[in-house]
């Protein structure tokens, strides 16, 4: 029996102000969108497909995914916290689970923050933490929890249920036994809030 496969979501709705512009809208050193970058992490470590989540100036970040055949959502509350652009981003991935009846199993969440994160580190998490909709698992640099964490279906509602300001799934994800997997070899796995 074949696994089921994975949905890939990015968070990338905040304001970015001490970067001093939405991150959603930064370029590495050759040009190329951090949103292109996570994006690309995400289908080529393993994800069928992508869902985006944005916020400030919502209107330049979609014109820069346009092309890349992933789904947009928008949270439109999303100044009050990274729980508001979760939130958003999984009701956006169940409409996708209605309107596109396969065998989807877990998502696989990485922040637009977070430029090194490659594909290598995506396809190593998914392949140590599985698909299953029972899953729960994250990367961990130097044993540091990071991105991306791999949230199994059966979760879905008590993330949501726990995600609340600025913390995300942390919370629900603090005491249930989920998968670390050390990817330190492959990145840093830190957010860039400063240029």
């Amino acid at each position: 029996m074949t696994a089921p496969s994975a949905l890939g979501l990015v968070l990338a709705a905040g304001a970015g102000r001490r970067m001093g512009r939405p991150k959603a809208l930064m370029t590495d050193d050759d040009g190329r969108p951090w949103l292109h970058l996570a994006i690309d992490a995400l289908r080529d470590g393993g994800c069928d497909h992508v869902v985006v989540v944005l916020g400030a100036e919502a209107d330049q970040a979609e014109a820069l995914v346009e092309s890349m055949a992933v789904t947009v959502t928008r949270a439109e509350d999303w100044a009050e916290g990274m729980s508001a652009s979760l939130t958003a981003g999984l009701r956006a991935l169940q409409g996708h689970l209605v309107e596109h009846p396969r065998e989807f199993g877990a998502v696989v969440i990485t922040l637009v923050d977070l430029p090194d994160v490659s594909a290598r580190v995506v396809a190593r998490v998914i392949d140590k933490v599985g698909t299953d909709p029972s899953v729960l698992g994250r990367a961990v640099y130097d044993g540091d929890p990071g991105h991306p964490v791999v949230i199994g279906l059966d979760h879905l509602p008590g993330v949501v249920e726990a995600s609340e300001g600025d913390r995300g799934a942390r919370e629900y994800l603090r005491d249930r036994g989920l998968t670390l997997v050390e990817s330190a070899d492959l990145a840093t796995g830190q957010d860039v809030d400063s240029l």
